[in-house]
């Protein structure tokens, strides 16, 4: 008896065992709805057989699995109509609709003989198909065929979003970016359950997409003069340096990304910035604006031109189109023509935010059209531009939208809301009875910096990654069935090349995936950051940049009442070790490691850092310079 409990005790023991093993090699992002864990491993064969209906719906998903799988494993990879068996991979639509799933929701099994995904429609086994590619060892995500035994543990999951709406925003107007690499970010966001990519396509610094009727928004406004250094601080361009920097998409190339996004089951959201941050379009048509000498603007390189103060917004030269002005509702009324015709999305977002109106106010024309509609102030001046705007965009059988601004002075009939000061924009529209999609600058914004000042190119705000996995888009005084869901958004002021898109972008992206996709329940930071730490490995494979920011330490120096500096460094995640010098060497783990705030001596100038876990290095090597700290101090803090 006691060696039958012994057997049992140790059965117990190796299943228990075998079973944390098991689960601690899961890394799902976004986490799933439910994941039960089981014993033993599929193993991908050389031969795969994928059975799928043979659709013109099924195609992408198809495509997509055949391309991942042949692409590492080197697999060969045969699909057949659902009728074929046996196969390696099944790919089924339910005949009955699973009212749970929803239309992007899934079922997986993953068993040792093979992989079952069931979803109501394509884009749930399409979604399946990114859960079971993480499944699989980190190299199925490089381009080179890896010889490795190719297994996935035995699973199940069931699986469906929070949200229908799970948006990342991209600025390509402060810098072109081109029409592959717009490619290039819709795949690294479909691999995390991104269905909607919003393209911020119009701006100060040039406008974007081809408007046929209007020629001289792309060949005057698209270009302007190219600046290396600090965006917003940019010398004044001269006459002679060349407005060659920049670029459009055509109406083809616009045609090519929404296919390749739906493809992918990814929507496109254009974005036209108007009545404020126009100027490319004011320079193209002058007549827009309602400044004399607008004839003589230039479209903006990166040099200061607006001024935001405790006042309130002031623009240097004038940004704005003219509201009062038929010209310019002609004008918007043939842009959204073309660009309703080219996006088969159902909103259209016109921008709003940010309008200084430090010229309105000394427009005649503004005035006149104050007193002709009994407008009060600057504000109602926008919402009345703001509702001709609506009228125009419904007409062209499409919804409009605009950042939080357009509720001041008040909001059109069926205007959708996109939050970005907070949330409180968004718990106002909501409680007025508008659509409103998150995306806060306290949880949301990408172009923030990531790690301490000292590391990172300088904007006015620090968003850690766990200050985004804190994102939920639906706040408590919020009406909740009027949240469509959330997005981040990346500004490119000071994002200037692809691989910096992709390291301002992850792995914030993964938080903000979790918050749009994942139960609220089911988010917990103690379990998501280990699994960040395998996406890095996954990414390594990929070739794709990310942000080891979530290593490095804050620093939080304070002064002691004998006038002492001391300074606290805190870890963003446990279980690393900070070792640091004040002589101008490079620190190891052979230096003094920290365990307490430390006194800064008396004549250092630098104080350096790196964190490790055990004997490995993990976080960059930061050079703080005291004169920094003594600032920061100064001023209370960062």
């Amino acid at each position: 008896m006691k060696k039958l409990s012994l057997v049992l005790c140790c059965s117990l023991f190796s299943f228990l065992s075998f079973s944390q093993t098991t689960k601690s090699t899961l890394a799902i992002i976004p986490e799933p709805v439910k994941t039960i864990t089981k014993q033993g491993k599929f193993i991908l064969p050389k031969n795969v057989t994928i059975q799928a209906a043979l659709t013109k719906e099924m195609t992408p998903v198809t495509d997509y699995l055949r391309k991942k799988l042949t692409g590492a494993t080197g697999a060969l990879v045969t699909v057949k109509s659902k009728f074929a068996a046996p196969a390696t991979i099944k790919l089924l639509l339910s005949t009955k609709a699973d009212t749970a799933l929803g239309k992007e929701g899934y079922h997986m099994w993953v068993g040792k003989k093979g992989v079952v995904i069931r979803a109501n429609e394509p884009a749930g086994l399409f979604y399946g198909v990114q859960t079971l590619m993480q499944l699989f060892p980190k190299e199925i995500e490089s381009a080179e065929v890896h010889h490795i035994k190719w297994t996935a543990p035995c699973v199940e999951i069931t699986d469906y979003p929070r949200f229908a709406w799970r948006g990342l925003m991209f600025d390509v107007s402060r810098h072109f970016f081109t029409k592959e690499e717009v490619k290039q970010y819709i795949d690294q966001m479909v691999r995390y359950k991104f269905n909607l990519l919003h393209m911020h396509l119009t701006d100060d610094e040039g406008w974007r997409i081809e408007i046929k009727s209007l020629p001289r928004v792309t060949t005057v406004g698209a270009y302007n003069v190219k600046k290396v250094g600090e965006f917003g601080n940019f010398s004044a361009p001269t006459p002679d340096e060349p407005r060659t920097y920049g670029g459009f998409y055509t109406q083809d190339d616009i045609k090519e990304l929404v296919q390749y996004g739906k493809d992918r089951f990814l929507n496109i959201l254009p974005e036209v910035d108007v009545p404020g941050h126009s100027l490319a379009a004011v320079v193209a048509y002058p007549e827009l604006s309602c400044t004399p000498g607008a004839d003589k603007y230039q479209v903006r390189s990166g040099e200061h031109m607006m001024d935001f103060g405790a006042g309130g917004i002031k623009a240097l030269v004038d940004n704005t189109l003219n509201p009062a002005s038929e010209k310019t509702y002609d004008f918007l009324d043939k842009v959204m023509t073309e660009v309703a015709q080219l996006f088969p999305f159902g909103y259209i977002h016109l921008g709003g935010d940010e309008c200084a109106k430090n010229f309105w106010e000394q427009s005649a024309d503004v005035k006149a059209l104050m007193q002709k509609e009994g407008l009060k102030n600057m504000e109602e001046v926008q919402s009345y531009f703001e509702k001709r705007l609506e009228t125009i965009v419904e007409s062209k059988g499409k919804k409009f939208m605009g950042w939080d601004e357009i509720i001041e002075g008040g909001l059109g009939p069926k205007a959708a809301v996109m939050s970005w000061r907070g949330i409180k924009g968004g718990i106002t529209a909501s409680k007025l009875g508008h659509e409103v999609v998150m995306s806060p600058t306290t949880f949301a914004y990408l172009d923030y910096m990531q790690s301490d000042r000292v590391m990172e190119p300088h904007v006015y705000a620090t968003l850690r990654l766990n200050k985004s996995y804190e994102f939920d888009p639906v706040p408590d005084s919020a009406d909740a069935k009027l949240i469509l869901g959330g997005q981040a958004n990346l500004w490119t002021e000071q994002v200037f090349n692809f691989r910096q898109v992709e390291y301002m972008t992850w792995p914030r992206g993964f938080a903000i995936s979790e918050s749009v996709w994942s139960p609220r329940e089911k988010k917990n930071w103690n379990s998501f950051y280990p699994k960040v730490e395998k996406h890095f490995a996954r990414f390594n494979e990929a070739e794709v940049k990310y942000a080891p920011g979530v290593y490095d330490p804050d620093f939080k120096p304070t002064m002691s009442a004998d006038n002492k500096m001391n300074v606290e460094l805190i870890n963003e995640i446990p279980d690393l070790d900070i070792y640091y010098s004040f002589d101008n060497s490079y620190p190891d783990r052979f230096y003094p490691k920290y365990t307490v705030p430390i006194e800064v001596p008396k004549d250092a100038t630098q104080l350096r850092v790196i964190t490790y876990r055990g004997k490995e290095p993990v976080g960059r090597m930061i050079t703080m310079p005291i004169a920094e700290l003594k600032r920061r101090i100064g001023r209370n803090g960062q």
